[in-house]
């Protein structure tokens, strides 16, 4: 899979695709993630990207220009499955979402950033938007990190484990259930007997019962969806 990334601040990616299982991946071969400045495409002597809304308002506006440009030379050299705005006012980031998009192909991501982006780049080159949660941030390039987390540890590769990330919290439409590691005991607290059992098929109801107990008390909504 590869992943093409359009930021104003670039530097905010790097360091969190730059460690743990996405940089396992990317040094497997798993993914290619490539972020691309958009200031390299800004206008005039200062690269400029942004401006004042029309109609008046505060903030500013990152401007379709240097969008367009970079949107047409990466669309020409590629096609993309999806081509997604972080936004606030996006389709919720969910782990199905997140599992049919570790499907794809080629995705490619444009961060907001300031008050956010011309209208007539969503309406020409995204297919797809996103948000993380009903709340607001500086711009999509930490939402965009999300993003990318969510799918690189699920293409195959990415993790040792392969069966870890199917096991996660909302694979199965439950939370998960609590997980205990050595020592066996500790500060009095000790760790369930049918854990230590060695009795898998005990251990497998278990966990469900635990997984279904946990749901039921800190997200009953979760049960209550078709």
């Amino acid at each position: 899979m590869r992943i093409d990334i359009i930021s104003a601040v670039p530097k905010l990616l790097e360091s969190p695709l730059s460690e743990s299982i996405v940089k396992r991946a990317r040094e497997k071969g798993a993914i290619e993630i490539v972020i691309h400045d958009l200031r390299e495409y800004g206008l005039g002597k200062y690269h400029q990207i942004d401006d004042e809304p029309f109609g008046g308002g505060a903030g500013m506006i990152l401007k379709p220009e240097p969008i367009f440009a970079l949107m047409q030379r990466l669309t020409n050299e590629r096609d993309y499955d999806e081509r997604i705005f972080m936004s606030p006012d996006g389709e919720q980031l969910t782990q199905p979402l997140a599992n049919e998009l570790s499907m794809k192909n080629n995705l490619l991501i444009l961060c907001g950033h300031y008050k956010g982006v011309d209208e007539r780049v969503r309406e020409r080159w995204i297919t797809r938007e996103i948000t993380i949660g009903d709340y607001v941030l500086t711009g999509g390039e930490l939402p965009a990190c999300v993003l990318v987390d969510a799918i690189v540890r699920l293409i195959p590769g990415a993790m040792h484990d392969s069966e870890s990330a199917m096991m996660d919290s909302f694979q199965n439409g439950l939370l998960e259930g609590p997980i205990y590691t050595r020592p066996a005991e500790f500060e009095g607290m000790k760790v369930p007997d049918i854990l230590l059992s060695g009795d898998h098929a005990k251990i497998a109801e278990y966990r469900e019962a635990e997984a279904m107990r946990r749901t039921s008390e800190r997200r009953p909504d979760l049960l209550s969806e078709p």
